[in-house]
């Protein structure tokens, strides 16, 4: 089942200047997504329209079979929403706060509410504005998924936490997507966080996708070849070549990503350029990233 379909999604903020270009990917029942891009590529705009908040300006958005602005009651009752600048009433205690979900989702859960109070050590009495920002995150994400949601939507949840209270706030959000079965679309600059969340990366660019793979095989299929200046082989070439995903000059040559494992690659390079000494290994996510989003710029 297809929890979350995006149709050549297009947005732009100031008349020809597409934020979302032509944005096309689903994500599946139970699939944990994770949302990369350099700020600017469309993260949250995207994030924004999967909600509701914007609309599409061409092509279509369907969230559990339903269009957020025409269903938007319906789809807000069945999703969790957290981001970064999320702002909850500051004069409003935690208790209450909790009261005012407890009325709006039906599917609201007294036990997940309460075990994640106990968890978390928050104040129910205790204002919003006297909270610490983590402690604020944390009640945000106790209203996102106390109701069971189908879909869990982060957008940079944990932005601006300490390591420890980011770590805290994804493993719980891990913890309550394993026991309620709920898919999970996030965005993250921290790029362990991801590589311990996602079971894949969708990464934007300039607008579209210019990456969308499961992490296993990234991690396995895919590799970066180093190739000398004096090899012949420029980064127009070499982004011509077959599996070539993104090449780049730098200082000391050209770095190419190739959808190939590191031993292809070298058999590659040999067969169309004769390279016997190109330096072709495995590349971490990050690395991945930055190669990507850094060198198509």
């Amino acid at each position: 089942m297809k929890v979350l379909q995006f149709n050549d999604v297009r947005r732009s903020y100031t008349r020809g200047k597409d934020v979302l270009n032509g944005v096309s990917f689903s994500v599946e029942n139970g699939e944990v997504v994770g949302l990369l891009g350099r700020n600017g590529a469309g993260k949250t705009t995207l994030i924004r329209v999967a909600m509701g908040m914007l609309a599409a300006q061409h092509g279509s958005v369907q969230v559990l079979g339903m269009d957020p602005r025409r269903d938007a009651v319906q789809v807000k009752q069945r999703i969790g929403y957290v981001s970064e600048d999320q702002i909850l009433p500051p004069f409003m205690t935690v208790e209450k706060i909790m009261a005012l979900h407890r009325g709006l989702f039906p599917n609201w859960d007294d036990e997940i509410a309460a075990g994640l109070v106990e968890r978390f050590h928050l104040p129910l009495q205790a204002k919003i504005k006297t909270l610490s920002k983590g402690q604020a995150r944390q009640v945000a994400l106790l209203c996102a998924v106390a109701h069971r949601p189908e879909l869990l939507i982060l957008d940079e949840p944990a932005g601006g936490l300490d390591p420890a209270a980011r770590r805290e706030f994804l493993e719980t959000s891990i913890r309550l997507l394993n026991e309620a079965g709920s898919t999970i679309l996030f965005s993250s600059h921290h790029m362990p966080d991801v590589e311990r969340m996602a079971g894949r990366i969708v990464m934007l660019h300039q607008g579209r996708v210019l990456l969308d793979r499961d992490l296993d095989s990234l991690r396995e299929e895919h590799c970066l070849a180093m190739v000398p200046r004096d090899a012949g082989a420029d980064a127009e070439l070499l982004a011509g070549l077959p599996g070539c995903i993104g090449a780049r000059e730098r200082s000391g040559g050209v770095h190419a990503l190739f959808r190939l494992t590191p031993s292809g690659c070298q058999q590659l390079l040999e067969e169309r350029f004769g390279l016997v000494d190109a330096n072709c290994t495995t590349i971490g996510l990050e690395d991945m990233f930055i190669e990507l989003a850094g060198g198509n710029s």
